[in-house]
């Protein structure tokens, strides 16, 4: 098979139990798989300074994820839900809206010091929203009455917002938790630092397709939505002295990748890496465990082949924790071997 085509191919068996609903303590204590190309090694990521070279540079995606989920309530007593996606300009927003049909063009609701005014209808549940609130900034009222939009299959709520953030975030511009950057510790930066592992930075504005699984059968008729990305100058410089670009996430690969792919060091990304793909800059991923049937297990299928398969399975016996709040795998790209081979 040249590249998975269809949903089955990157379909996989997730039990419920696998699904972690509760970020670890502390961060750094997540397991870490790392795939040594003919076998596995069992870590944490306390040790993964020690995992990496001198001359590495670690990028991650420092965006802050926005308390961007709404609860409200229609003026006929019914809930609602607002997930806010993206800041289109001028109090206009892309938004998730549930019940959309329920919520006509020109609806108003409100919570706390927040006027919301329906939009047009975008599809697939996606709206256009008009904020307002009032004479003070919007980050501030969004504090007061937003919630962090923690997946569907988070069933709880979490004690300490701040968990659903990196502890390097900081513009908050995402729908979503870069979550392999959960991890993350003071104390892992300085280990790295220790080693001559120099960190750098990129953004990417979390959205749609990073967190909701393809709607299609058939993964060419998938539309990727587009995500705002930006490459600074200094992250530039850096990767140009590098060893190994070592990528925090699949959305610090995205925005790396579509810089390297467009020559733009930002823009929107509509990019959909799927096998076969020619890596530009990451050499190394650092992973969560992703849903199946989406387009982040196509993106790690790119890197390492349907090898990606053996070490799911290799997780799930060893009972890691899946998803959002889950442990995490260190992957080189191109290994093809299977285990025990």
């Amino acid at each position: 098979m040249d590249r998975p085509e269809t949903l089955a191919d990157i379909r996989y068996d997730l039990p419920a139990a696998a699904i972690a609903q509760t970020p670890i303590e502390p961060r750094d204590s997540a397991r870490l798989l790392v795939d040594r190309g003919d076998s596995v090694e069992h870590r944490t990521v306390a040790e993964l300074p020690s995992l990496l070279h001198p001359g590495d540079l670690v990028v991650v995606n420092d965006t802050r994820v926005l308390p961007a989920r709404l609860p409200l309530r229609r003026p006929t007593g019914g809930a609602a839900e607002i997930l806010l996606l993206e800041d289109r300009g001028d109090e206009e927003w892309e938004a998730l809206a549930r019940p959309s049909k329920k919520l006509p063009v020109g609806m108003e609701l409100a919570t706390g010091d927040l006027r919301i005014e329906m939009g047009e209808d975008l599809g697939e549940g996606r709206r256009i929203v008009q904020l307002d609130s009032g004479d003070r900034p919007l980050l501030e009222v969004l504090d007061e009455v937003g919630l962090p939009p923690l997946p569907p299959y988070i069933e709880q709520r979490i004690d300490n917002p701040d968990r659903y953030q990196t502890v390097y975030a900081d513009r908050p511009l995402s729908a979503a938790a870069p979550t392999a950057g959960l991890h993350f510790t003071d104390e892992v930066f300085a280990g790295l630092a220790e080693r001559g592992i120099d960190v750098a930075t990129v953004e990417l504005a979390v959205g749609l397709d990073t967190f909701r699984p393809v709607m299609v059968d058939r993964l060419d008729d998938h539309v990727m939505h587009t995500e705002w990305y930006h490459v600074p100058a200094g992250t530039q410089t850096a990767i140009e002295v590098a060893n190994r670009v070592v990528a925090v996430g699949t959305t610090a690969v995205r925005a790396l990748e579509s810089w390297a792919a467009t020559g733009d060091a930002e823009g929107r990304s509509s990019l959909f890496i799927r096998r076969p793909y020619e890596w530009k800059l990451v050499d190394v991923l650092m992973t969560n465990f992703h849903l199946p049937e989406s387009t982040l297990l196509c993106l790690v299928d790119a890197f390492v082949g349907p090898r990606w398969r053996d070490l799911y399975d290799v997780a799930l016996a060893e009972n890691y924790r899946f998803l959002s709040f889950g442990d995490c795998m260190l992957l080189e790209a191109g290994s093809a071997l299977t285990i025990g081979s």
